[in-house]
């Protein structure tokens, strides 16, 4: 624990919340990428795009500046506008509400689940409205939400399913991907998540129409590409079908993305290791709600959050600055959507959202990373243990 990695270079700080799994293949393939002549919208992310679908079980896969273009381009695509409804949970980062208003549509707070931190089958169908246009459930900590019946209830009522899978690469259920049981779905390469480009996310579909549409507008609208603007004919002779935005990936993100998603397995399998190992040691302090983990590949351990309840004598907010003053960095996922000014404007919702109130008193996220070690994670305890 002498060593600090600390992101925000605080020498007291003993145990980060987070440190990115970069290794020397990592850069070699970053400094390799810089003697390219074309560095975006190139070769690197066409096979990025390759190995990510293939990963999936997707029939394509598109790359893009982040998880929230790729909700926005994706959403974008169903044709959503003002007037219309996206059901999303209140518990989930501010981008999957952000997606919805890009479009015009109005965001429906769901509340989640009373036992865990996805949606709640039960809350998405009170808030199924005449407006309602699609369900965008989000697979929260890497936990597979109840996607098969959020697809069945979806079907019912002729609903499209939108899967935001930021925190969710490598998660399957009965052995098919998250993200191929909707429409599309959309991922995040945020330094925290399974695997990094940096800044950078995905789109997966199975829909031959949806890709399309999502490579031209992450392309301004352009009807041609870079390489096939330069490869064939004249470079100027294209068209604009729609206006689009600037959101490609460039090709040192795509090749450090393509060399990570060659160890994912391995990185998922330490994430799972060392949330199980603090599952073993927390689970009998009174006081402390651990959460309900699965050896199965329906869980990628993207966060590692407990609940602190009255019987463990302080509050959430008490333990976190106590381990901060001892060194241990932790953060909390999420502040419900509920709670932020923008969003009580901007969002309704149909029904109650109790479990995700009382979430977010309770919650707090350890530190958790693929290198972290034993005696790092015994201190984290340690330190939880004797309060």
């Amino acid at each position: 624990m002498n060593k600090n990695n600390d992101a925000f270079n605080n020498s007291k700080i003993k145990v980060p919340f987070f440190v990115p799994s970069i290794t020397t293949s990592d850069r070699n393939i970053i400094l390799k990428t810089l003697k390219q002549p074309l560095l975006t919208d190139g070769p690197n992310l066409r096979e990025f795009e390759k190995s990510f679908a293939a990963f999936t079980g997707a029939k394509y896969a598109i790359g893009v500046t982040n998880a929230t273009s790729a909700l926005h381009l994706t959403l974008r695509s169903i044709g959503l506008g003002k007037g219309d409804e996206v059901i999303i949970p209140d518990e989930t980062f501010v981008a999957t509400a952000n997606a919805v208003l890009l479009t015009g549509a109005t965001p429906i707070l769901s509340d989640i689940e009373k036992d865990g931190y996805n949606i709640s089958l039960n809350s998405i169908e009170k808030n199924i409205t005449s407006k309602t246009k699609a369900i965008l459930p989000v697979h929260i900590a890497g936990k597979a939400c109840n996607i098969k019946e959020i697809k069945k209830l979806a079907n019912s009522n002729e609903l499209i399913v939108i899967e935001d899978c930021a925190h969710a690469i490598g998660c399957k259920v009965n052995k098919k991907h998250v993200g191929t049981f909707g429409l599309a779905g959309c991922f995040s390469f945020y330094p925290t998540k399974n695997i990094t480009t940096i800044e950078g996310g995905m789109v997966i579909t199975n829909s031959k129409k949806i890709a399309n549409d999502i490579m031209i507008s992450r392309n301004h609208g352009l009807t041609r590409s870079l390489s096939q603007r330069f490869t064939k004919g004249k470079p100027w002779d294209y068209d604009v079908i729609h206006p689009g935005y600037n959101y490609r990936m460039d090709e040192i993100r795509a090749a450090l993305g393509n060399n990570q998603l060659k160890r994912i397995k391995k990185l998922n399998s330490l994430r799972k290791k060392t949330c199980l190992y603090y599952n073993s040691k927390l689970k009998n302090i009174v006081g402390i709600k651990t959460p309900t983990l699965s050896k199965l590949e329906d869980d990628v351990n993207h966060l590692y959050m407990i609940r602190i309840e009255k019987e463990y004598g302080i509050s959430r907010d008490n333990l976190f600055f106590k381990l901060q003053k001892l060194g241990i960095r932790t953060s909390l996922h999420y502040k419900p959507l509920h709670e932020f000014s923008a969003y009580k404007k901007l969002t309704k919702h149909y029904d109650s959202l109790i479990n995700s109130q009382k979430l977010y008193s309770e919650i707090i996220s350890l530190p958790l990373f693929p290198d972290i070690t034993k005696r790092q994670q015994d201190y984290v305890i340690h330190c939880i243990a004797n309060k």
